[in-house]
């Protein structure tokens, strides 16, 4: 008899590790993937931010959006549940994208009309300005795309910081320095630029701290569950042991 009441009790204790692995979807769930498993999960990583830059993004992001004020997690948000994504600045990404080919037709017409009257630095810098705004903004509306839909905080932080710390004081010093004697469309197309860069920042901050905040809650939670299955696995070995 002991031993007939010990088999369903070490079924229970095979089973408890794969309930755990079930309740930890971030950690992997096997060393030994197949081959076609692993080379369709590289491509699908493909196009996303190196892993370092990640880590440093993700680093960054838990120091400067994180809510200091939060004392633990709040369990009446539905953290699972809850949409952090920013409906604002989707639609002001989608717009971007459509405007920025006609700022950039805008601004080459008239750099081409006033490029004999400006003075020879200037023209190099004007170019090389207008160079690295094109650059910038292909890799900042990507990365704003896929952290804001995917919610994915180094993506979202890395356009945030594109947005803040290149982008708009490159479009500022086209629509303030007076020695580039700006035409009417320039100042135009700038001011617009700069508005949209202007609420996408904002935005794109007070989506972060959401987004920081909200993944802090969700990993508390899954610590505690954690804990909580690894306290109901040692009930049932003991139990076994007991039986046994």
């Amino acid at each position: 008899e002991p031993h007939a009441s010990a088999v369903p009790c070490g079924r229970a204790c095979a089973r408890a590790p794969s309930a755990l692995a079930s309740r930890l979807p971030w950690e992997p769930q096997s060393t030994t993937a197949p081959e076609g498993a692993a080379v369709s999960q590289y491509q699908g990583q493909s196009m996303e931010l190196p892993d370092p830059v990640r880590q440093r993004l993700g680093n960054f992001s838990r120091t400067v959006f994180s809510d200091s004020s939060r004392t633990g997690p709040e369990y009446n948000e539905g953290p699972d549940n809850e949409m952090v994504s920013s409906l604002a600045l989707q639609m002001s990404l989608y717009f971007n994208t459509y405007f920025f080919p006609l700022w950039w037709v805008s601004s080459i017409m008239m750099l081409q009309m006033k490029y004999s009257i400006l003075p020879d630095y200037y023209k190099f810098i004007v170019v090389t300005v207008i160079i690295l705004i094109t650059l910038i903004e292909a890799i900042r509306l990507y990365l704003g795309y896929m952290g804001n839909l995917q919610e994915k905080v180094p993506e979202l932080a890395g356009f945030w910081l594109l947005s803040l710390l290149l982008q708009l004081p490159l479009i500022l010093f086209l629509l303030f320095n007076e020695g580039l004697t700006n035409l009417p469309l320039e100042k135009a197309v700038h001011i617009i630029f700069t508005i949209f860069l202007t609420f996408q920042v904002v935005s794109a901050f007070l989506t972060l701290r959401k987004m920081v905040n909200q993944l802090a809650t969700r990993f508390h939670l899954q610590d505690f569950d954690r804990l909580s299955v690894s306290r109901g696995d040692m009930r049932r070995v003991r139990s076994c042991i007991e039986e046994i």
